[in-house]
Formats: C-alpha cells, structure tokens, sequence
C-alpha cells in the first residue's frame, strides 16, 4: 500500500502484513528505518496476509485498504499496529475508532466493512502471498526474494538493505 502515485523508478518492497500480529508491529522500526533511508527510492508496498488464528486481521486488512484510498494508508496501518491488544479487544469498532482519530471518514469506514467493497483485494493478495511461499507475517519480497520475518526479525532489516543497495546500485 502506498499512498503516493505509482513510480516505476522505485524498487518495490512488498510487505506482507496482518494487522494483529505482533510481530508486524516489532517489523514497523525496520520500515520506517528502510523509508528514511531509501525515502522515494524504495517504495513499501502492504499486502495482506490476514491469518485465521486473529479473528479480526481480515477486517483490518480490509479497513487499511480503505484508508489507503482516503490517502492515510501506512498511517493507518502504524496507528493500529501500534494497539494490535485493543484490536484484539475491540474489534471493528476500534477500527472505525482509529479512523476517526486519524481525521479519516469514519463513518465511510463502518460503511466499507459492512459492504465489503476492498474484500477481492485482500483475498488477491492472500492467495498470491500463499502462491509465493508466504507462510507468516511480516515476509518481505524485494528484488525477487522472499525474507520470513515470522520467525524472527533478527538481521532482515540488513538483507533488505544488502539487497535494495545491490539493485539500487544499477548494473557495474
């Protein structure tokens, strides 16, 4: 997710996320770590993951995909991250909450979840994480190569860097 245009200068780095895991919220450092310091060089995409063990991850994958489309994508994504216990507690109602917090459309966020309008997107981007061997979240794919944060976050701030340099770089 990203709320800026798409640039096709940028080197992707796809972040597959659920936004009741705890772990994701521990990978948030790393990522704000890798935007200071590629900035528009390297673009974070979110994709969701929701696992069924969080009953609520599919909503929330759903409720990010709606601020990304009123322009507070990662924002939103860090706000919840940030009380993945409340979430876990409140439900939907917190994420109508953290909407209206952020100064979003809260009520159009009730709305989305209801209508389940971003529901083939989140869908997408589960199968294709299941297609490519994601198995946890956060997993990292950047140049073509998938990084399992789900296991441990232990160096893969490093990898992403060795390789977005690597290929940032451009050829010798």
């Amino acid at each position: 997710m990203n709320d800026s245009p798409v640039r096709t200068d940028a080197l992707v780095l796809d972040v597959w996320c659920e936004l009741q895991c705890p772990d994701c919220r521990s990978a948030l450092d790393d990522l704000r770590a890798l935007r200071a310091r590629y900035g528009d060089r390297l673009e974070l995409r979110l994709r969701h993951f929701p696992l069924e063990k969080h009953r609520h991850s599919f909503a929330a994958a759903q409720a990010a995909e709606e601020a990304l489309e009123q322009g507070k994508g990662w924002e939103y994504v860090e706000a919840v991250l940030g009380r993945v216990e409340e979430l876990d507690r409140g439900g939907e109602p917190f994420l109508v909450e953290v909407a209206g917090e952020l100064g979003l459309d809260a009520e159009e966020f009730d709305t989305a979840l209801i209508d389940g309008r971003h529901i083939l997107i989140v869908d997408a981007d589960q199968a294709e994480g299941k297609a490519i061997g994601v198995t946890g979240t956060p997993t990292y794919v950047v140049g073509g190569e998938r990084l399992d944060g789900g296991k441990s976050q232990e160096g893969l701030r490093e990898r992403v860097q060795e390789i977005a340099d690597r290929l940032l770089a451009g050829p010798e």
